[in-house]
């Protein structure tokens, strides 16, 4: 019988070490568009960005006056302090496969009173843990299906791994930071223009679904239209996992981690997720395009600049305080990112590759790490 790809090593047919070379590439077919189909596919790409930014506001003003409806439900399950909307968050990241919309849920959750700065800082950053599980999630698919390959699990447990030792520490020092309030004097709310135009688009909207539902279907009815918005932007965007002869000829420049890490930066800004960014690079991997070391400085950019739609939720919302507090985050991790990718980079990477080989060993190492990775925020929720 053949072997399972994780009853062995990962070895170098997995993730190439080498990379073609641009000579080595076949040349590619330019292809014109004719005009009027350009026009037409630019009308396209502008109608699915408007509409998503639409969804995007509406589904935060929904979230925004629904909150309250989730305060019993937290009561319940005792969920306070920010051991517990850690795990909440993180587990809410696994929940709906992506770390915005959990982000933004805990900025609205805060702007109605319901958890406090500190709970609502520890939420988004649990929400940074749990944002990678859907690269380890299509790994998994991939493995299960047509193709017999461990690439995709490799590539998720490097994301989630670095996700864990990165943003972990960012905990207690964006605490300490936000208690002894560094950073108090950076409090930006929504412009007064935006607010005429939010009340004028929006309020008419939220105010009939809140007399005709209770607070806790208009939250639920916020979540669905969030994760609508966010693929309705999916729509919007190129399609970035066709190689193309221009990304033939940066490959060479992407071999250093400084470079990695500014693509991840650049593609996770134009994507706004890094649930999508970090998962372009399975197929990537697939045909060579990237090594394996270079797969961490790529995440360590994609989970600082995912913010930007975060630090847009909390001008929306209103909130110079949720500004503040998305602004502590994203310095303090990129702080840390920043001061491994300098300084400890290749002791920093071994250790991670070295773990997630590990883990995609065997198939009881996977278990073994899929259980601890679901275990572990339950029992902080439960704490």
């Amino acid at each position: 019988m053949p072997s399972d790809p994780l009853d062995g090593h990962l070895g170098e047919a997995a993730l190439p070490e080498r990379v073609p070379r641009v000579r080595d590439a076949e040349p590619e077919a330019i292809v014109q568009l004719p005009r009027w189909r350009a026009v037409l596919h630019a009308s396209v790409i502008a109608a699915y960005s408007v509409a998503g930014l639409f969804l995007f506001v509406l589904a935060l003003q929904l979230l925004k006056s629904g909150a309250g409806g989730l305060k019993p439900i937290l009561k319940a399950l005792d969920v306070h302090g920010p051991v517990n909307t850690l795990g909440f968050g993180w587990l809410g990241a696994y929940g709906v496969m992506s770390g915005s919309p959990v982000a933004a849920i805990s900025l609205s959750l805060f702007s109605r009173g319901t958890i406090t700065d500190i709970e609502a800082f520890a939420m988004i950053n649990g929400s940074r843990l749990g944002a990678s599980f859907i690269v380890l999630f299509v790994g998994f698919l991939q493995y299960i299906m047509h193709k017999r390959t461990a690439d995709g699990l490799f590539i998720g447990a490097v994301a989630l791994l670095v996700a864990f030792t990165l943003w972990l520490p960012v905990l207690p020092m964006g605490i300490f930071v936000l208690k002894v309030g560094w950073f108090d004097s950076i409090r930006l709310g929504t412009p007064p223009g935006i607010t005429s135009i939010i009340n004028v688009l929006y309020d008419p909207i939220v105010h009939r679904i809140d007399e005709r539902l209770p607070a806790l279907a208009m939250f639920g009815i916020g979540v669905a239209v969030l994760l609508l918005a966010f693929a309705v932007f999916d729509r919007a965007l190129p399609n970035l996992e066709q190689p193309s002869l221009k990304a033939e000829r940066i490959k060479e420049w992407l071999h250093h981690p400084l470079a990695m890490f500014a693509l991840g930066l650049a593609i996770t800004a134009v994507t706004m997720s890094v649930s999508l960014s970090v998962t372009l690079l399975i197929p990537l991997s697939l045909k060579g395009y990237v090594r394996r070391e270079n797969i961490i400085p790529y995440v360590m950019g994609a989970n600082i600049s995912t913010w930007v739609d975060t630090l847009v939720a909390a001008l929306l919302l209103d909130s110079p305080r949720a500004f503040t507090i998305v602004f502590t985050e994203m310095v303090t991790g990129g702080a840390v990112s920043l001061l491994v990718l300098l300084f400890a980079y290749k002791p920093y990477s071994r250790v991670i590759l070295s773990l997630a080989r590990q883990v995609t060993h065997t198939r009881r190492g996977f278990a073994l790490f899929l259980g601890a990775i679901l275990l572990v925020p339950l029992v902080l929720i439960l704490l």
